[in-house]
């Protein structure tokens, strides 16, 4: 057998939600494109899931950790 790719995971372009499960440390990483989609993610799941956001992301790398606002 291999062994498993050590290499970090290279995020996309977008704006990232973190969704955990009550109590959980580690959540899922979901991507919108634009702020409304992020927004409609977020009404979406927040019964569901504790919604994190994580931060809009360029070049693989979180350049603002704000929420941003809809216009």
């Amino acid at each position: 057998m291999a062994r498993p790719a050590t290499t970090p995971v290279k995020l996309k372009d977008g704006y990232y939600i973190e969704l955990r499960h009550k109590g959980e440390r580690k959540g899922i990483k979901l991507r919108s494109d634009t702020i409304p989609e992020l927004h409609q993610s977020i009404k979406k799941y927040e019964k569901l899931y504790d919604v994190h956001f994580y931060g809009e992301v360029k070049k693989g790398k979180v350049v603002n950790d704000k929420l941003p606002e809809l216009k």
